[in-house]
């Protein structure tokens, strides 16, 4: 009997109930996923209470700093893991254990030269941001601290994925509950019993990560699928060059999000300034939007990358209907969820602003209108979303690659832009329900096109 032969009587990814499966590893990826993007959001309502809506700005200034991070992190970890699941299915454990070890080592040489370099360049970098004159002292005495922690959090986001991949989901989710837990503890004593402030928000943030972080390492030694060795951490050109090809779609799709972060503050920042709302509304507003939209997005994003392994597994091994049926049943229940979230959206916006404080009457007005305009056609986001996982998963780099680049840059940036010239401060929220629009024709298009290929 062969080595793939034994490994696909073995591994239950090739063998137990699809359904069994998505339930084991896409739940704990999801509560993975839903609590990495609460650390942000966490801080900003305890920021909202404690000190006001210019402090919420600050953090909608540092946003695109931390996801910059979150898409270095994931080039590797998303790739790393779709690589692992590939060779695990194809019986090549050597090549498996390769491609973890050197994504490991890359995790942190990334985390280091990004701490150096945003440490240098932080106030440079809050301008880019979009930072106002009366919101940048929040913003750098918060990102001061952020940037401190980027390593703890380049390790948090870029292992997360590998232990999943590895058949351990609820270690992975353990790690980030712990951090998470950490930073909702520590926020309310640091900002209202010890009076710190944004500072206070972002040590919590930071304590939080160092802690998940050494759930993480503690795990390199305790791999189940393959045996890790030194000469795994030496680096391979050609092998990194494969990985970070599956990671690419993820990572455009998270650099995307720094752009289009980027571009969305400057747009209203300028738009909001002629407006009855003035500079610092819409830029605070549309972050908390954002944000919350990142929890709801976190929940699809988790299921269709805990079940990555599935995709992998079972397409490397030539079972392709086991593939397929995992697809259906992620698209149908994340579409379920999305509808669930349109309508609270649409009809009781307020519940959620509130509780980022509810500054003025305009404050909530805008903050409602960007709720309702930006996330009006969220349950087509499915679709796109899962499809582009799909493709990584399975080894269409280019495909999931062009995919994302086509939604975030030339379907949001450009409409961003373009809109408010037309229609004001509030184009730059209609910009988002014609990109998702679009982004759904065109993944509709692209699967349509190589279903009967998987």
């Amino acid at each position: 009997m062969t080595e793939k032969n034994e490994i696909e009587i073995s591994n239950p990814l090739g063998t137990e109930k699809i359904g069994k499966l998505i339930f084991s590893f896409g739940v704990p990826s999801v509560i993975s996923q839903v609590v990495n993007a609460l650390y942000n959001i966490v801080d900003q309502i305890f920021i909202g209470q404690g000190v006001g809506y210019l402090g919420n700005g600050a953090t909608s200034v540092i946003m695109p700093i931390t996801v910059l991070v979150m898409a270095l992190a994931l080039l590797m970890d998303q790739g790393a893991a779709s690589y692992l699941s590939l060779k695990l299915g194809e019986g090549d454990k050597k090549s498996a254990a390769k491609g973890v070890g050197n994504a490991i080592t890359i995790l942190f040489l990334i985390g280091i030269v990004l701490t150096v370099l945003f440490n240098i360049f932080l106030e440079p970098l809050c301008l880019l941001f979009g930072a106002t004159p009366d919101n940048m002292p929040y913003a750098l005495e918060y990102g001061r601290i952020i940037c401190c922690g980027v390593l703890f959090f380049t390790l948090d986001s870029g292992m997360s994925g590998l232990i999943r991949a590895d058949g351990s989901p609820k270690y992975s989710m353990v790690g980030l509950l712990v951090g998470c837990i950490t930073n909702i503890i520590l926020d309310p004593i640091f900002i209202f019993v010890f009076h710190w402030g944004v500072k206070g928000a972002a040590l919590a943030t930071v304590i939080g990560q160092i802690l998940n972080a050494i759930v993480c390492v503690s795990y390199i030694g305790k791999f189940k699928s393959v045996k890790l060795d030194a000469s795994c951490f030496a680096l391979d050109g050609r092998m990194l060059l494969r990985i970070c090809s599956m990671g690419t779609s993820s990572f455009i799709t998270q650099i995307s999000i720094v752009i289009v972060m980027a571009v969305s503050n400057n747009v209203l920042v300028h738009y909001g300034s002629q407006s009855i709302y003035g500079a610092d509304i819409p830029l605070t507003t549309l972050g908390i939007v954002m944000k919350v939209n990142m929890i709801v997005t976190a929940f699809v994003m988790g299921l269709s990358t805990g079940v990555q392994p599935i995709f992998g597994y079972n397409y490397g091994s030539n079972q392709r209907e086991r593939v397929k049926q995992t697809f259906r049943i992620v698209l149908t229940v994340s579409t379920i969820f999305l509808i669930f979230a349109f309508l609270i959206f649409q009809f009781t916006p307020m519940s959620i602003v509130r509780l980022f404080g509810s500054e003025s009457d305009l404050y909530n007005e805008f903050a409602v209108k960007c709720f309702r305009i930006y996330l009006l056609v969220i349950p087509l986001n499915g679709l796109q979303m899962v499809t582009r996982i799909l493709f990584q998963s399975i080894g269409k780099a280019m495909q999931a690659t062009v995919l994302s680049l086509a939604r975030q840059i030339v379907f949001l940036v450009i409409p961003t832009i373009l809109l408010p010239m037309v229609m004001g401060v509030e184009g730059a929220l209609w910009a988002s329900p014609l990109a998702e629009i679009l982004a759904f024709l065109m993944a509709l298009v692209m699967l349509k096109k190589y279903w009967k290929t998987i």
